[in-house]
């Protein structure tokens, strides 16, 4: 079922983000900094009808596609398909426990609706166009997107699959960059710049749309925008804030790989949850 009413999407959006902070707490341990950002992104995917697919038959054939480039985000992405219904909300406190097939990074036949095993940086994009050229040869019709952190652009093997992207037609490609400028040792300008960076992608021969990233619309529209390439496949960067929706964690790069203690968990839960009255 698709939400229409952007209210509800915002309000999805912090739902999710409430179950990242409460996943990594009750864990420890974790990535919450670069989940808060993609947590709109991920309302407007899975809820807002911005991507195909059907949690009753995950291996639908023509379902689209989705890996989790930066793979240490698992927890929104294991909170988009908890809430969708992929499987039991109540397994999301599981995160990182023994035993648990919620692990730190997402693994491929273990949790419905993870498409790929991720968490080693820069090849997920190489990942989802071994994807896209499958869909291409077997005429199908599906999309598939790859969210990308921005600090694993300086990784040279994303700009390898660009270059394969571009020389094989893959149209049906949509990267999409969580440009929050930060990575776990800091500003990501200051590690290995990475500005102008729609240039860059433009350069390698992609169609670029630039939006705010907790802009629901915006992120409709271009995703809308990308599906309507016919050659070129697509790069829609997003501008974001690390940590969105959380006071203490916005813009604060200790919260890239850090969970949040006690006293922090209770002033976040209560921060999200009067950004959804």
């Amino acid at each position: 079922m698709t939400v229409t009413d952007v209210n509800e999407l915002r309000r999805i959006a912090n739902h999710l983000r409430l179950d990242v902070i409460d996943m990594t707490s009750a864990a420890g341990s974790g990535h919450p900094g670069g989940s808060l950002s993609s947590a709109d992104l991920m309302a407007a995917l899975y809820f807002g009808g911005g991507m195909n697919h059907d949690p009753s038959n995950p291996a639908w054939e023509d379902r689209d596609r989705f890996v989790l480039s930066k793979g240490h985000v698992a927890p929104i992405l294991y909170a988009a398909l908890a809430e969708s219904g992929y499987f039991p909300r109540e397994e999301l406190l599981s995160l990182r426990k023994l035993g648990t097939r919620l692990q730190g990074h997402p693994v491929r036949g273990k949790v419905p609706g993870v498409e790929m095993s991720t968490g080693s940086l820069g090849q997920g994009l190489s990942m989802a166009c071994g994807i896209a050229l499958a869909g291409k040869m077997d005429c199908k019709d599906y999309r598939t997107f790859c969210l990308l952190g921005d600090g694993e652009l300086q990784e040279g093997q994303n700009w390898e699959a660009a270059m394969f992207a571009r020389q094989y037609g893959l149209s049906r490609l949509i990267a999409i960059v969580d440009r929050n400028r930060l990575q776990i040792t800091g500003d990501t300008e200051d590690a290995v710049g990475l500005d102008p960076l729609p240039e860059k992608w433009q350069s390698f021969g992609w169609n670029v749309i630039v939006i705010d990233g907790h802009d629901i619309p915006m992120i409709l529209e271009a995703v809308s925008k990308a599906s309507e390439s016919s050659e070129r496949p697509t790069a829609i960067i997003m501008n974001t804030v690390k940590g969105k929706g959380v006071s203490f964690m916005e813009n604060n790069a200790s919260f890239h790989g850090k969970a949040a203690n006690r006293d922090e968990h209770e002033q976040a839960v209560r921060e999200l949850q009067e950004g959804m009255e």
